[in-house]
């Protein structure tokens, strides 16, 4: 039997996500076998983030200077802004280094079942970077859910008065998807965005 401080330990790995008890209890037993290589670094890594991690008060961004990295950036393009539910959407869009322009973290989707409502959200900054000027494009990167697409139709009645172009992200079909196995909310989507060939 471990003792309490490893429990405890496999017991906090095991609350993030994509992690159960089987798989912390491994990652603790590899942490345990590798300390040098593995525990020691992991946990200088934490302590470090733990002293640095703040919030980015621009963009709403996870990152260790405030404003973030992604907002200083000068190659990025302050014209056009995305704006994402949750800071993963915006560290995936990123990664795909396929949108040149800076970010805008909602933090969250609306939800009636959730009590999720406007003013719990990064609604209200969003319009007034808008009203500031100098973007001339707000692409609404919700997600293929109904909470947000709401999300994403509330932001653009909000953004309607003011000389923006706003965009969405396509939805449909996947590279690779084979209809049969696609739902009928994709399929109806796919067949709605359709566009002419060549």
């Amino acid at each position: 039997m471990a003792s309490p401080e490893i429990e405890a330990l496999t017991q906090a790995l095991a609350r993030l996500p994509g992690l159960g008890p089987r798989s912390a209890r491994r990652a603790v037993l590899h942490l345990l076998k590798k300390r040098e290589l593995a525990l020691a670094p992991l946990r200088r890594a934490l302590e470090a983030v733990e002293q640095t991690l703040s919030t980015c008060q621009l963009c709403g961004n996870v990152d260790t200077v405030d404003p973030c990295g992604i907002c200083t950036d000068p190659r990025r393009d302050a014209r056009a802004l995305c704006v994402v539910e949750d800071v993963s959407d915006l560290w995936a869009l990123d990664k795909s280094r396929l949108f040149p322009g800076r970010f805008h973290v909602l933090g969250g989707r609306l939800s009636a079942l959730e009590g999720v409502r406007p003013e719990d959200l990064a609604i209200d900054a969003l319009v007034g970077r808008v009203a500031a000027g100098g973007i001339d494009e707000v692409v609404l990167a919700m997600n293929a859910t109904l909470e947000g697409q709401t999300t994403a139709h509330y932001i653009a009645e909000r953004l309607e008065r003011f000389p923006v172009r706003l965009t969405q992200l396509a939805h449909g079909l996947p590279v690779g998807g084979e209809l049969d196995y696609l739902d009928e909310g994709t399929l109806a989507q796919a067949l709605r965005a359709r566009r002419p060939v060549g």
